[in-house]
């Protein structure tokens, strides 16, 4: 049941996002969710190898090059996908921002526990 509710919370996450970074375009809800499902894979995935093969430079950064890797999977997504489209780097960098910073206030608000 949470990882429904962390489902639908990430995909509300993504549309509300898609509102306010400009050069973002969403769909809908189920085209949000999907995005933010196929994001998460990639990140588990392709960007989890990534990750370790870039460790000495993300070391070196101080996280710097995590953040590009994110921004990296949500630009394979955006060309995976039809209803999902972004205007290039900077605008899925500000995305990936705002949409950290929306979950963010959705733990806050919804007290939940990262047991």
């Amino acid at each position: 049941m949470k990882l429904i509710i962390e489902i639908l919370l990430m995909g509300l996450a993504m549309l509300l996002g898609s509102y306010l970074v400009p050069g973002v375009q969403i769909d809908g809800f189920g085209t949000a969710i999907i995005a933010a499902v196929l994001i998460a894979l990639a990140n588990a995935t392709i960007g989890f190898i990534l990750r370790l093969l870039t460790f000495p430079i993300n070391f070196l950064t101080l996280g710097l090059m995590s953040f590009i890797i994110t921004v990296l999977m949500i630009l394979l997504v955006d060309s995976m996908m039809s209803g999902f489209n972004t205007s290039g780097f900077f605008a899925a960098a500000f995305l990936a921002i705002v949409v950290a910073v929306i979950k963010a206030l959705f733990g806050t608000i919804a007290g939940t526990d990262n047991d």
